[in-house]
């Protein structure tokens, strides 16, 4: 299970940083209330552009402790949790506006890869 782990901590890393680096900009088809962007997205949410900053900066700290944890084994467990916790705040969020299950989609399997990563 320990590859596992180590192949969801490379994913998710990877995934965040093609979210709020790559497309931070451009639409998706998970943004929330179709927004077209990631600062449309927190408006759509109801949320300050501060904590867009704040969630963002928070999620790439954790992906990049992650993909450090490959090396430095201590970093994996409170980082997967950290992002477990972030990712259950992005699936209420979808839920709160009313969005189509398919648009949490996303945040889901970053959850699951989470757990994983935690518990590997």
């Amino acid at each position: 299970m320990l590859i596992f782990g180590k192949i969801a901590q490379v994913v998710i890393a990877l995934g965040i940083f093609n979210v709020w680096v790559l497309r931070f900009n451009r639409p998706t088809a998970y943004r929330g209330k179709a927004a077209s962007n990631m600062r449309e997205e927190f408006a759509a949410y109801g949320l300050p552009v501060w904590s867009m900053w704040l969630i963002g900066a928070t999620k790439m700290a954790l992906a990049t402790g992650l993909l450090v944890g490959l090396g430095v084994p201590m970093l994996v467990r409170p980082c997967s949790v950290g992002m477990a916790i972030l990712m259950v705040g992005a699936i209420a969020m979808h839920i709160k506006v009313g969005d189509r299950p398919i648009r949490a989609l996303p945040a889901l399997a970053m959850l699951l890869l989470s757990v994983l990563a935690a518990a590997s």
